[in-house]
């Protein structure tokens, strides 16, 4: 399988919990693993009892096993300063305080965050060399989907910018200089540059993406995370992103036969529920369901974590890629 593997779904699905599972069982595979979290709950931490940060660290206790988590706020400061920094390398000094306000503003959007985390999960698919599998606990499904979405809209409007800023520079030239040979500004354009590498690195995004990464999403036997996977699996499809498998969680334990209480009735009734929405998954969505997961009376994290790998039929073998080997250098 591809060596690039991401685990999306409705939020409080337990993406987590699925991906550090599977990151574990790759590791005792013998794939050396790196597990990074973009969630902004960060549970990661918690699943392993142990701190990360924005660095990899090894896991206690999981040989072959490493883990990141990429702080969001952290990742949109970074992300704008960079912006600021450029900017202001390239504009008068009169717009540097225009630039500045308009920056602070788009801290707060949406926007800003997913932009600064699919760079930064991008730039983590380009640094890979020292893993053989990175699997990613990605956020909830709306948010993933519109980051995923990023490369394909944004190759498109970095060419127009392109366009028209070579434009500008042409009309800028012809009124300066008039019928005299022009000088050649857009050679050395800062600007058409910067354009010029953004495109660039959305290009290997998108090629990343679509050539060397495995979908898998997680969803409870409930409706409404059965509807949102079913959206999320035809929203994927049309932008070349297949979903690989669904992983079912929080399934309810039954109870044991000779259990006739108003709890087991209400275990067996909540059961039947669970297994006509599995029904569900199996006749109506385009994507196996690879893993049926109860839900355990701890937190699932030592032990329990093992036996939650145990359960997942996701494969762990590592093809070699077949494009980010050639392009995450270039």
């Amino acid at each position: 399988m591809e060596p690039f593997v991401f685990f999306g779904g409705k939020g409080g699905v337990g993406k987590t919990t699925v991906s550090c599972a599977y990151a574990r069982k790759c590791a005792e595979a013998g794939v050396d693993t790196l597990v990074v979290s973009t969630d902004p709950a960060h549970s990661v931490s918690d699943v392993f009892d142990q701190q990360f940060g924005d660095v990899p660290e090894p896991v206690d206790g999981v040989d072959g096993l490493d883990a990141l988590e990429i702080d969001p706020e952290d990742e949109v400061t970074a992300h704008l300063d960079d912006i600021r920094n450029r900017l202001s390398d390239q504009v008068s000094a009169a717009m540097v305080n225009e630039i500045n306000k308009q920056l602070e503003m788009a801290h707060q959007t949406p926007g800003a965050y997913e932009s600064a985390l699919f760079d930064r999960f991008v730039e983590v698919m380009k640094q890979s060399d020292p893993y053989d599998r990175v699997v990613f606990d990605t956020a909830p499904t709306g948010s993933t989907l519109r980051l995923l979405g990023l490369p394909e809209f944004l190759e498109d409007w970095v060419d127009r910018l392109m366009h028209k800023r070579r434009q500008s520079i042409d009309l800028f030239e012809k009124a300066a200089i008039g019928n005299n040979e022009p000088r050649r500004v857009m050679d050395g354009d800062p600007v058409l540059a910067r354009l010029q590498e953004r495109k660039e690195f959305f290009e290997f995004a998108g090629g990343a993406l679509r050539n060397d990464a495995a979908f898998f999403l997680v969803l409870n036997p409930d409706q409404l995370s059965v509807n949102e996977t079913d959206r999320a699996i035809g929203d994927m499809a049309e932008q070349g992103l297949p979903v690989r498998g669904l992983v079912a969680n929080k399934l309810t334990p039954a109870p044991d036969d000779e259990e006739n209480g108003r709890g087991a009735r209400y275990l067996r009734d909540r059961i039947e529920t669970e297994a006509e929405r599995l029904d569900q998954v199996r006749e109506s969505l385009d994507a196996p369901l690879l893993a049926e997961i109860e839900t355990r009376t701890r937190e699932v994290k030592g032990d329990l974590l093992g036996e939650v790998a145990d359960e997942l039929a996701v494969d762990t073998d590592v093809e070699a890629p077949t494009f980010v080997a050639g392009s995450a250098g270039d």
